[in-house]
């Protein structure tokens, strides 16, 4: 792994959030949180424990769990909504379209299980859409965290930020690589190693796939620069466009379809500032099936070679 972000371990994303919901309301005496009956998946009870007067169990009404936040929000509560990804996104759209968003309420929407990561639940609890969705709304923050110690700081930082936000997080045990002292800042990249030959700008659990990826290709002599992009909106425009400019030509690396992810967005800033040769690792207009969290993302193409292979792709129409 890269020199100055080594692996420290490994942890859930989800755990990160739990850890840091509880710290947020230590801090915050008008956090309070709200989950659609699952307490154990989302890590909620260390807060519950500590703050039962500042939790509301809504059951299994996800649309009822929006319309309460955003009345909490306008009584001056800061809600912290938890469900899986695609029980937030999805199946209450409307409500978050038009409770949340339209109105700029101080809701912070936490998702848990995005992604293929969810495993062996299957398609029909594996949202592959939902930064796409989140990040068309007006006015949303949309975060896609890729460790345990970033969830957490993440989940922290957000209470600071007035207005909707969207924190995307995972089911599984990851690699911890960002330093629990690194401070969050949203809409702010992480360059986590500089290179010269290719841009590979990732989020989420791909980052650690991410950076095995360039140790690889590294020893077959290609260097290549590997941004963190935590917070896809606002996105980081000036780190994005600053190595574009030296490396002309990029990769980008999401848990999330093809359409409307991390990879859009940057083409779309690219498209505008800067056009240049991209290559997308995102899971190409396929749902998702059970297996383990490895096997799907590798069966999905999304693997540290996949990175490889589109990192080589890339530089070849670039004319390397």
């Amino acid at each position: 792994m890269l020199t100055d972000f080594p692996v420290t371990g490994k942890k859930a994303t989800r755990d990160g959030f739990g850890d840091g919901l509880l710290a947020v309301g230590e801090q915050h005496s008008n956090v309070v949180a709200l989950c659609a009956d699952l307490i154990g998946s989302l890590k909620m009870n260390a807060f519950i424990k500590a703050f039962p007067d500042r939790f509301i169990q809504t059951g299994i009404a996800e649309a009822n769990m929006m319309g309460i936040a955003a009345g909490l929000a306008t009584a001056g509560k800061i809600p912290y909504t938890g469900t899986f990804a695609n029980f937030s996104t999805g199946r209450v759209y409307d409500q978050i379209r038009q409770s949340i968003a339209y109105s700029d309420k101080n809701v912070k929407i936490c998702a848990s299980h995005a992604g293929l990561t969810l495993g062996e639940d299957g398609a029909t609890h594996q949202i592959l859409e939902d930064i796409g969705l989140m990040k068309m709304l007006p006015g949303m923050t949309v975060i896609n965290p890729c460790d345990y110690n970033q969830t957490k700081a993440a989940t922290i930082a957000i209470a600071e930020h007035h207005g909707p936000v969207y924190l995307r997080f995972g089911r599984p045990s990851w690699p911890i690589v960002i330093p629990e002292s690194m401070p969050f800042v949203i809409g702010k990249g992480i360059l986590m190693q500089e290179g010269t030959d290719v841009t590979i700008i990732a989020t989420g659990h791909l980052v650690a796939y991410a950076m095995e990826a360039v140790q690889k290709l590294k020893e077959q002599g290609i260097s290549a620069e590997l941004i963190n992009i935590h917070t896809i909106k606002p996105l980081d425009e000036e780190i994005i466009l600053d190595s574009v400019s030296k490396t002309r030509c990029v990769v980008t690396a999401e848990e999330h379809q093809c359409n409307g992810g991390l990879g859009d967005s940057v083409a779309q800033l690219l498209a505008r500032k800067n056009p240049t040769h991209q290559e997308y690792v995102a899971v190409n207009d396929s749902f998702g099936e059970s297996g383990t969290p490895e096997q799907l993302l590798l069966k999905y193409g999304l693997g540290p070679d996949d990175v490889i292979a589109a990192v080589k792709e890339v530089m070849k129409r670039k004319g390397l």
